[in-house]
């Protein structure tokens, strides 16, 4: 091989040296511009991940803690589950024998001693009733015989009911019993207007051996208290039998005064203005809805009767 040739071939490889020299420094360059550019991404998306778990976990305490706070303070703001029940408006009685006016008596129980017989009560705040019996009595004639009671119950609020409810239902019963009575003949029940809140009359005939009585029951309920006006009459010995209309008109004027009454011994003047009620004198619990055996039911028209045949034979015996 000539020298020349040699020379040639020397530079050739020469030049592939160099070119491969090159090709690997710039292929490492290569890789590690590609490394240096893949750290900032790796970092962002760690970044990125750490900021996003971070964020997640307190926003996560912080809405539970605020959920827990808001529960907190829902709790306390919140009021008591407990049912509330409105208290009792009236809170006394008139007394019983007062109730009513000297010229209302008169009327209605013309001959009846000044003075009532007052019944029997433990607590007169919560339970009251007087009663009158007139005889007038006419010799041969007959007499006339009228027997008046009015009984009132109050009822206080418990834990169950308001003293308004009670008596509400206790109406109800006196209203359905006087309906019931044994014996009735011509029974006949109405509304009564202009005697407290709700008000019924019930009236009958009641044949007995003294005579036909007519008889009269008034029902009235202001607020938490209950009247109950029970007036009969009767002629005896011969006397004329009075006259129903009378007697259910007198019985509704007397229960409306009656009426009054309670509401004036609780504060409520003409003007139907009411103030605060006058407090019990005495304590007491809400009566049970049926009468107390302790207080003066209304009597019925055999009990007005049997007294009516006792005065009647003593009439007639004077005479």
């Amino acid at each position: 091989m000539s020298e020349g040739t040699m020379q040639r071939r020397a530079q050739r490889d020469d030049q592939r040296a160099r070119r491969d020299r090159r090709a690997i420094r710039a292929g490492g360059l290569n890789r590690l511009l590609a490394a240096a550019a893949a750290v900032p991404v790796m970092l962002i998306v760690a970044g990125c991940s750490s900021d996003s778990g971070s964020g997640s976990d307190s926003g996560s305490g912080g809405d539970s803690a605020a959920q827990q706070k808001d529960g907190g303070a829902s709790a306390a703001a919140s009021p008591s589950a407990e049912p509330t029940v409105q208290a009792a408006a009236y809170r006394t009685l008139p007394e019983a024998c007062g109730v009513l006016s000297k010229k209302t008596l008169t009327s209605l129980v013309p001959k009846a001693p000044a003075k009532g017989k007052e019944g029997t009560s433990s607590d007169r705040a919560a339970r009251a009733s007087c009663s009158w019996s007139s005889l007038d009595n006419n010799g041969v004639k007959g007499s006339q015989f009228r027997w008046l009671n009015v009984s009132m119950v109050r009822f206080e609020t418990d834990a169950a009911s308001s003293g308004e409810q009670q008596a509400q239902e206790y109406y109800t019963k006196q209203v359905q019993g006087a309906s019931a009575t044994a014996g009735a003949k011509n029974a006949k029940s109405q509304a009564l207007a202009g005697a407290g809140d709700q008000a019924t009359t019930v009236r009958y005939d009641l044949k007995k051996s003294e005579g036909a009585f007519k008889q009269q029951t008034v029902v009235a309920r202001v607020e938490n208290v209950v009247v109950t006006l029970d007036y009969n009459g009767a002629g005896l010995a011969g006397e004329k039998t009075p006259d129903a209309a009378a007697l259910v008109k007198s019985a509704e004027l007397a229960a409306k005064e009656a009426v009054a009454s309670v509401e004036a011994a609780n504060g409520e003047g003409a003007s139907g203005s009411s103030s605060s009620p006058a407090p019990s004198k005495t304590s007491s619990k809400a009566p049970s809805a049926s009468p107390s055996a302790s207080a003066s039911a209304s009597p019925s028209a055999a009990a007005s009767a049997a007294v009516a045949k006792k005065t009647s034979t003593a009439a007639a015996e004077k005479s």
